[in-house]
């Protein structure tokens, strides 16, 4: 620990961001915002998407520029020329999509643009010979095990890691660095219980050793009880700063949202019934240990959830469901017209109207290169295309537009390019690509990920809605509340194995459920 972090005073300033002002093009994104990050605090950004949190956390920690405005940190000036160059001043960011490369192992992802070190040999300040792989995966095990990972090995290549592993890597990547403010950018909504602990126990090393935290959530349970100030953005300003003592709900929503939330969040009923038929079934699979001869059925008209620690088995079973995965055992059968369909890959699951919402939103639902238009159109030519496919544009555009409006994807127009979109407006994508193409059946891995709660209202309203068209979904969810709040039936899963259905039932609580997760 720096000799700056133990004769600090508790409280004292860190880092200001003074007069942000941030434009894209046309639009502001930030009207001449103003923070102050304190040593030894917790303070967190909450808003609506859009509303400006990464933003001016991306400004503080070096991923880009502002248009106007000044930072200071440890009272100089702060103009940082990137994220590696704000790190190895002291401030690193845990970014909220994936900041890992795939092709190459957890220990090359840990040190990349470092990987120098571990060479054998080094004359006057240059490099020779090949490189370490003992010494590297040396050290990235200890920087795992210092924030209480044992269980990845740095050899193993990232593409392999489930999504909860990659995002606990960056967190061992940013805190190796040792930074005085960390910046955690919607890192908790990728982990499930037991990674959030590990994600905690950090967060609160850094108030107790002096050092500053800036906590962006969308889960306000959450950020009320891990932060020690929250600063509400909406629409670029900030609205409100909250202490600790002036936590409450309502407030705090009437502020994100400049209004009370009208209608019912999750839903007010204690109603489980759905049809009789069964319209999606798993028999007998079996897929590697990761599921142990897992037997599912869906009905129509239900939302049957799905719930469970990490790598319990939740989000494999949602990719065989939709054949994306092939089972090593076992089957997956489509009912349609009265007759059974084998599910044995994507193309099979679409042609039986089949959707799937994978949790790794940007890599596995979206191409974030392409426009909107493109996303939403890519799956439902047969909906707008005439005979032999033959595409016209008034009828792709029209069909997209019908998508926008309906889900209320906020966006300049169709053609915009999906990597520009907040987090919930992407996902509101996603959801026009399988609603646009009547999918009857829709299998939802934690849907509500990274978005706010306007935008998770809507989301849960729709559930309702097609439950009421007789559709089905089903939810797979590392929210108790969520999983609770909308689920007719609900499977537990641990260690990939059913342990326990729940009915739903007002009388059933979060302690009921957890100890057949644990």
């Amino acid at each position: 620990m720096s000799d700056t972090i133990q004769t600090a005073e508790k409280g004292e300033v860190i880092l200001t961001a003074e007069n942000i002002v941030k434009t894209f093009g046309v639009v502001k994104a930030l009207n001449g915002v103003n923070v102050s990050v304190h040593r030894g605090k917790i303070l967190g950004l909450i808003g609506e998407n859009g509303s400006g949190k990464s933003t001016v956390t991306s400004i503080m920690a070096g991923m880009q520029k502002a248009t106007s405005g000044t930072m200071t940190y440890k009272g100089q000036p702060w103009e940082p020329a990137s994220m590696l160059d704000a790190l190895s001043k002291g401030i690193g960011m845990i970014v909220q999509e994936s900041g890992t490369i795939g092709g190459i192992s957890v220990a090359e992802n840990i040190f990349l643009g470092e990987l120098e070190q571990f060479r054998s040999f080094c004359v006057k300040g240059h490099s020779f010979g090949p490189i370490s792989r003992k010494r590297m995966y040396a050290q990235a095990k200890k920087a795992l095990e210092d924030i209480g990972i044992t269980d990845i090995n740095p050899a193993t290549p990232m593409a392999a890691l489930d999504f909860q592993s990659r995002k606990l890597v960056e967190i061992a990547k940013v805190i190796m660095k040792n930074p005085e403010v960390l910046v955690i950018d919607e890192t908790s909504t990728a982990l499930a219980q037991d990674g959030r602990k590990i994600l905690y126990n950090v967060v609160n090393n850094f108030r107790d050793t002096n050092r500053a935290v800036i906590f962006i959530s969308h889960d306000l349970d959450e950020i009320m009880e891990v932060c020690d100030e929250l600063t509400v953005l909406r629409d670029g300003n900030i609205i409100r700063t909250f202490d600790k003592s002036e936590y409450n709900p309502d407030d705090i929503r009437r502020a994100m949202i400049g209004r009370d939330l009208q209608g019912d969040y999750y839903r007010s009923d204690y109603d489980p019934t759905c049809g009789e038929e069964v319209v999606l079934e798993m028999k007998d699979v079996n897929l590697g240990g990761q599921l142990k001869n897992i037997n599912v059925s869906l009905h129509k008209g239900e939302i049957l959830g799905v719930g469970g620690l990490a790598q319990c088995g939740m989000h494999e079973l949602g990719k065989v469901l939709f054949g994306a995965i092939t089972p090593e055992s076992g089957s997956v059968t489509v009912y349609s017209d009265g007759s059974g369909s084998a599910v044995k890959n994507e193309a099979s699951a679409m042609k039986h109207s089949i959707g799937y919402v994978s949790k790794d939103r940007d890599t596995e639902s979206l191409n974030l290169s392409a426009s909107i238009k493109d996303n939403i159109a890519v799956a439902g030519m047969e909906q707008y295309a005439v005979k032999n496919f033959i595409i016209l544009d008034s009828r792709e555009k029209k069909y997209v537009d019908e998508q926008i409006d309906s889900l209320s994807i906020k966006c300049f127009d169709r053609d915009q390019v999906v990597r520009t979109l907040s987090g919930g407006n992407k996902q509101k994508v996603v959801f026009g690509k399988w609603i646009g193409r009547k999918s009857q059946i829709l299998i939802l891995d934690c849907p509500t990920r990274g978005v706010d709660i306007g935008v998770k209202q809507a989301m849960y309203q729709l559930m309702v809605q097609l439950k009421k068209e007789g559709k089905s979904i089903l939810l797979i969810s590392e929210e108790m509340p969520e999983l609770m709040g909308m689920s007719d039936r609900m499977l537990i899963m641990k260690d990939g194995e059913i342990t326990k259905e729940f009915m739903r039932s007002k009388d059933l609580s979060d302690a009921d459920i957890i100890g057949y997760m644990i």
